[in-house]
C-alpha cells in the first residue's frame, strides 16, 4: 500500500492515484503534494512544499527513495521534476531546442519512477515553499488585518525567509526535511539517494557529508547533475588560472557542433583534444605570464584559435583569455547570431549585432521559463489537484540576489566557497556510497571539465575511487532536454541504482 501522509500543515495537501506506461511496463503510483514544516525551538517557522511519487504494490522498506532539488540558488525543483525525472515532462524538440507555444506536457517514458520513488523538494522561497507568520505575535493577539499591519507582517516574513538564504541554513533545512520525511512516512530502512542540479549539485556534495554526519541518514548514492562544486573554477581573472581553462573543452565541442572546424570533427573528439591542450599547454601558458617569449605566445594563440573556432585576432585581442560571453558572441558573429551560455548548441539572432557588447538575453535560460512555468502550474493545479492561491516561484531573483555564501558568523567575509572536500569526506565516511556526476558537453556555465578537473585532484583512495562515475552527454546545462541524451541517461541511472543497492 502507498504511504499515507499524516497532516502536518494548515495548508491542504493532495493525494492522487495515477498510472503510466513505460518501456519496462505499466506503473501504478501515488502522487502526494503538500507542505512539511520546519521547526525552531519546537515551533513551526516555515513549510517546504514537495511532491512525492511512490509506486504502488511494492514494499517501501526495500524500494529506493530519491530526494531531488534544483539549484540557482533560488530555483524550484520543477526543472528536474518536469524535465527528466518525474512521470510527466515538458515536450521539447528532439535536439533539445524550444518548441513553439503553447507548452505541451506528455507522459515521461524515461521517468526514474521505474527504479526509485521520488521526492521533489522546493527550497524556501521557491515553488510554494514559504515562511509561516510569527507565531509569538499571533499568540499574543498582536496580529492585525489592516493594511499597515499586513505590510509589517510581510516584512517580518521576508526577514524570516532571508535567514534560510545562506549555505549552512539551507543545508540544515534540507537535512531536517529529509529526516522528517523518513520519519513521517516510515522510510528509514529504504535505500536513500539524493540528486541535485547545478547549485543543487553543490548541495548534494555538501549533504553527502552532512546527512550522514549530522542527521544519521546513510546514503546509497549521490547524483550531481551539471554541478558547480568549486566556484573558483567558474571565473578567471588576471590573477587566477583555472577559471579560464575549464570551459575551453566545451567551447571546442560547440565549435565542432557549429561546423567552425574541419569537416568530420566530432564535438567529443574536439573536446578531448582541448582537454589535452589545457593540461599540457594552456595552463602552463597562463602561469608563465609575461615570462613567455612572444613567438611561443603567438604559437599558443594560434592553437587556441584553431581549437575553439575563433578568429586569431579575437584570441590575440583577449590575450588567450576567452570569457564564455565573448565566445558566445564571437563564434557566429559573421551570421549575426549568438550562442546560449547554458547550451552553446542553441543559436539565436543577435538583437543588436552592431553594438560593441552583447545586450541581448541568454537564449537558453530565459527561453525556458515559459515552458516550465506553464508545465509545473498545470501539473500541480490540474493533474495533482493542489489548491492554493500562492504563486509558484520557478526561479526567484530575490533569493538569488540575497543569497549569502558565507554566514554572518564566519570569520572570513570574502573568497570562494566549495564542496569538493565535503564530497571526499562523505565518500570516506561511507565507502559504499556511489557517486555519479554528469554534465552536458555544450554547457559553458558549469562546464563538464570543471568536474573532471576536480576528480583528478581529489586523490581518492583506490578503495573508493571506483565509486565515482563521471559521464557526460550531448546537450547543455539541461542535457536531458535532448531526447537521445535523456534516454541514455535514464538507462545508465537504472544500472547505477542497481549497483548501488546490490
Amino acid at each position: 500500500m502507498p504511504d499515507t501522509p499524516q497532516p502536518s500543515s494548515p495548508r491542504p495537501g493532495q493525494t492522487t492515484e495515477h498510472s503510466l506506461s513505460t518501456p519496462e511496463g505499466d506503473l501504478t503510483y501515488t502522487a502526494t503534494a503538500g507542505w512539511q514544516p520546519l521547526y525552531e525551538n519546537d515551533k513551526p517557522i516555515a513549510e517546504l512544499f514537495h511532491v512525492a511519487y511512490t509506486v504502488s504494490g511494492q514494499e517501501p522498506a526495500t524500494r529506493p527513495i530519491t530526494f531531488v532539488f534544483n539549484g540557482g540558488p533560488g530555483a524550484a525543483s520543477a526543472y528536474l521534476h518536469m524535465g527528466a525525472l518525474g512521470p510527466k515532462r515538458v515536450a521539447f524538440n528532439p535536439d533539445g531546442s524550444l518548441p513553439r507555444p503553447p507548452v505541451t506536457v506528455v507522459d515521461n517514458r524515461e521517468t526514474w519512477l521505474g527504479f526509485t520513488d521520488l521526492v521533489f523538494i522546493d527550497p524556501l522561497g521557491t515553488g510554494f515553499s514559504r515562511t509561516l507568520p510569527n507565531s509569538d505575535k499571533s499568540d499574543k493577539g498582536e496580529k492585525s488585518h489592516d493594511q499597515t499591519d499586513k505590510s509589517a507582517e510581510d516584512g517580518d516574513n521576508q526577514a524570516q525567509a532571508k535567514k534560510f538564504w545562506e549555505v549552512e541554513r539551507d543545508l540544515k533545512a534540507l537535512g531536517e526535511f529529509i529526516q522528517g520525511y523518513l520519519s513521517r512516512h516510515h522510510r528509514w530502512l529504504s535505500p536513500v539517494f539524493i540528486a541535485g542540479e547545478s547549485y543543487g549539485g553543490f548541495r548534494v556534495a555538501k549533504l553527502a557529508r552532512k546527512l550522514q554526519q549530522d542527521y544519521g541518514v546513510g546514503l546509497c548514492g549521490a547524483i550531481l547533475i551539471s554541478p558547480v562544486m568549486e566556484f573558483e573554477l567558474l571565473w578567471g581573472s588576471d590573477y587566477t588560472l583555472s577559471g579560464w581553462a575549464t570551459a575551453l573543452p566545451s567551447m571546442a565541442a560547440a565549435a565542432a557542433y557549429h561546423r567552425r572546424l574541419p569537416v568530420g570533427t566530432s564535438p567529443e573528439a574536439q573536446a578531448a583534444q582541448a582537454e589535452t591542450f589545457v593540461r599540457e599547454t594552456y595552463l602552463p601558458f597562463l602561469a608563465m605570464g609575461t615570462l613567455m617569449a612572444e613567438p611561443d605566445r603567438q604559437r599558443v594563440y594560434g592553437q587556441l584559435a584553431d581549437l575553439v573556432g575563433l578568429p586569431l585576432e579575437v584570441v590575440q585581442r583577449h590575450r588567450g583569455r576567452i570569457d564564455i560571453s565573448i565566445f558566445a558572441r564571437e563564434l557566429l558573429r559573421d551570421q549575426e547570431r549568438i550562442l546560449g551560455l547554458y547550451d552553446a548548441s542553441v543559436v539565436a539572432l543577435d538583437p543588436f549585432p552592431d553594438r560593441l557588447l552583447s545586450e541581448g538575453t541568454d537564449p537558453t535560460l530565459e527561453g525556458l521559463d515559459r515552458l516550465f512555468t506553464g508545465a509545473i502550474n498545470s501539473h500541480l493545479r490540474t493533474t495533482l489537484g493542489v489548491e492554493t492561491s500562492l504563486t509558484y516561484n520557478l526561479l526567484s531573483l530575490d533569493v538569488f540576489k540575497a543569497w549569502r555564501f558565507l554566514a554572518d558568523t564566519s570569520p572570513f567575509k570574502q573568497g570562494f566557497v566549495g564542496s569538493a572536500d565535503d564530497l571526499r569526506i562523505g565518500m570516506t565516511l561511507n565507502p559504499h556510497m556511489q557517486v555519479y556526476i554528469s554534465h552536458g558537453i555544450f554547457d559553458l556555465v558549469t562546464p563538464y571539465f570543471s568536474s573532471k578537473f576536480l576528480a583528478n585532484l581529489m586523490h581518492l583512495n583506490p578503495a573508493i575511487a571506483a565509486n565515482l562515475t563521471l559521464r557526460h552527454f550531448r546537450g547543455g546545462h539541461m542535457f536531458y532536454t535532448w531526447e537521445s541524451s535523456r534516454q541514455q541517461w535514464q538507462t545508465e541511472m537504472r544500472a547505477f541504482y542497481q549497483q548501488a543497492v546490490a
